[in-house]
């Protein structure tokens, strides 16, 4: 398979040879100035970009890349992609949705896990010499609310309603009927009937900011909110406040808005816990993802049908 493939993302180096493998020549560039450096120099070889969804690709560098035919983005996240300028030029773009979705979920959990039994506070305590007596909720049994019942959302629910009998509802576009958990039409409903309300929807203009001051107040001072997903979905502000005013017990984050920026504010709170948007990745994840891209490739330039294609807007 001759074609030159620019390798935007960071994280799977040590499983790229697989793409090698299949003959695919890489050019990698994980930093903004390699980026740059390997568009102007390159332009004119690049048949194929691999990418994540916050680290993207601009209209600007879509028209750079004239012999550019795929975006693949690794992860199901693709916020940052210009799909618009893809659909406008017939570029194909794939991802990886539900590729990782067990890395995925069971982050979630250990963090799920982490929020409400206070794991890390009381680590940092022992560590100090000190020995506090803190009583925190029990996770089985409480009520679990998931924004967004995709893979990863299903990845979730399975192991909180069968390992840890939590009674589990869901707020998505659509009802899933194929599934045995309660459909709540509103967010602000299951807002309402959660004691934890989990994060796992994609990021983007539709799912900027969600969840809100109203979607915060009704989980209310009991409540945990998690979110492995994309910061966009939650008002950062409102959450600050929240949290700083305990208008809820606590959040458990793995996703900031300005990553790898994290707000001090956030640091400065003992009611949560904070990850380094590392819930996507583990040694089975990273490699089912470039196995992924890899087939992806494969079928496009053998003229075979897409593994996982996304609906592109009509050309503009």
């Amino acid at each position: 398979m001759h074609a030159t493939v620019l390798v935007l993302v960071e994280n799977v180096n040590a499983y790229l040879p697989l793409l090698e493998q299949q003959g695919f020549q890489l050019i990698l560039a994980p930093t903004p100035a390699a980026r740059a450096e390997a568009i102007k120099t390159h332009a004119q070889q690049i048949d194929a970009v691999l990418t994540r969804g916050p680290l993207g690709l601009t209209a600007a560098e879509i028209t750079a890349l004239p012999g550019l035919q795929i975006i693949c983005v690794i992860g199901a996240g693709y916020e940052q992609v210009d799909l618009q300028a893809a659909s406008n030029r017939g570029i194909a773009v794939t991802n990886g949705a539900g590729v990782n979705a067990s890395s995925v979920a069971d982050h979630a959990l250990a963090l799920l896990l982490s929020l409400v039994r206070g794991i890390p506070q009381a680590d940092a305590a022992v560590r100090l010499g000190q020995w506090p007596k803190v009583t925190r909720p029990s996770v089985a049994g409480l009520r679990l609310g998931i924004l967004g019942l995709g893979a990863v959302g299903q990845a979730i629910a399975r192991r909180c309603a069968l390992g840890f009998e939590m009674q589990v509802s869901y707020h998505s576009r659509q009802p899933r009927p194929d599934q045995p958990y309660r459909f709540c039409p509103t967010l602000k409903e299951l807002a309402e009937d959660s004691d934890v309300l989990l994060i796992a929807t994609p990021g983007g203009a539709e799912t900027r900011h969600l969840v809100d001051r109203d979607v915060l107040e009704a989980l209310g001072a009991k409540g945990f909110l998690v979110n492995v997903a994309r910061a966009s979905v939650v008002d950062t502000d409102a959450l600050l406040q929240a949290l700083q005013q305990r208008q809820i017990a606590g959040a458990a984050l793995d996703v900031f808005d300005d990553e790898p920026q994290v707000p001090d504010a956030f640091k400065q709170l003992d009611n949560v816990v904070l990850t380094p948007h590392v819930a996507g990745l583990s040694p089975q994840a990273s490699r089912d993802t470039v196995a992924m891209v890899g087939r992806n490739l494969q079928a496009h330039f053998s003229g075979q049908p897409l593994l996982t294609p996304l609906v592109l807007p009509p050309p503009s």
